[in-house]
């Protein structure tokens, strides 16, 4: 983008931010940014939206719309079909406001599987002791393989987690030659197969592209030893739902922690009775379930973060700089 003058920035935020989120953003704009909220067409001048699933409607009513902000990790599929097929012309960016939120919720995801948290916790409320005396109901980490399954903003946390537990620290990226921390052994996505034999914990921090859905199926978890643990906090469709199910019903791996799903509430109403698959993973005591929340979105700590990281990105724009976290429509991420 060529270098803004003292030119006025017009964005329009699709879905209201809190009044405290509101505060954060104005204090850290640029003052030639200028922010409209609202669920309305956009005005003719509008030149960013912030919105994860425009409308076609909605991108043709600014014909000097330049850049889309997605305002969190990934592109939802129709947005990018979209983009692709009538768009091209648009830049699209992402926020990854949330990744520390999303590292930690996976670093916990897998300590409470391997070490069979939420039986315990649950058998002990009804006064039931008799896990403490069970031979193998805890994994030990330390020593052990963690393979981290992308190792963008998410994954190099995950990463440096794992290894701050003492764990030997793979990882599998599209673009192994990136640099990557010096604790990290790291394959190309071809590599998968050979080195899911080696790991005791597998943890999913993918973008879902065309290139990862169903990534994760039943070779996959074939391939993993009978005691390994996988946590996806990345997206539901990397991991084929019927295998991961079968994997932890007939203890083919060792235990699972998920915050990503197949099946979501589509109203208020169901949000109180919703399941979230198709199979009763709810019945299996080797999984420790999360109603995806490694967004955080309602947290006001997690709100004010995003509302700084897309002024930083609006203010990116007013001035003509390169944009944080650009995406690859063809990539997908």
């Amino acid at each position: 983008m060529s270098q803004r003058q003292s030119v006025k920035l017009r964005a329009h935020i699709h879905s209201p931010p809190p009044s405290y989120a509101v505060d954060e953003l104005k204090a850290a704009l640029e003052p030639v940014v200028e922010i409209t909220y609202g669920h309305e067409g956009l005005s003719e001048d509008t030149e960013v939206l912030v919105c994860g699933r425009p409308t076609r409607e909605q991108l043709h009513s600014a014909p000097n719309l330049r850049v889309l902000v997605i305002p969190y990790a990934g592109v939802p599929t129709s947005t990018r079909q979209l983009l692709l097929t009538e768009f091209p012309h648009l830049t699209v960016c992402n926020l990854h406001h949330n990744a520390a939120v999303a590292a930690e919720l996976a670093v916990s995801l897998l300590l409470a599987a391997a070490k069979r948290i939420v039986p315990a916790d649950i058998a002990l409320r009804r006064g039931n002791w008799l896990i403490r005396y069970e031979g193998e109901s805890m994994q030990i980490l330390e020593g052990k393989t963690a393979l981290v399954l992308g190792l963008g903003a998410i994954g190099s946390r995950v990463a440096a987690v794992c290894h701050s537990l003492g764990m030997n620290v793979h990882a599998v990226r599209k673009n192994p030659q990136q640099p990557h921390p010096p604790y990290v052994t790291v394959h190309g996505l071809p590599s998968l197969g050979t080195v899911l034999p080696q790991a005791d914990a597998v943890v999913i921090c993918l973008p879902l592209t065309p290139e990862t859905r169903g990534l994760f199926g039943q070779p996959e978890f074939d391939a993993l030893r009978s005691t390994a643990v996988v946590v996806n906090v990345a997206r539901g469709d990397i991991a084929d739902e019927e295998a991961m199910y079968q994997a932890l019903v007939g203890n083919r791996i060792g235990a699972a922690g998920i915050d990503v799903w197949y099946h979501y509430p589509t109203t208020p109403e169901e949000r109180e009775n919703t399941f979230p698959s198709r199979f009763p993973f709810h019945e299996l005591n080797n999984v420790v379930l999360s109603p995806h929340r490694g967004g955080a979105f309602r947290t006001q700590e997690v709100e004010r973060e995003r509302m700084r990281s897309l002024a930083a990105t609006l203010n990116a724009i007013a001035r003509g700089e390169p944009l944080p976290h650009q995406v690859d429509l063809e990539a997908g991420y």
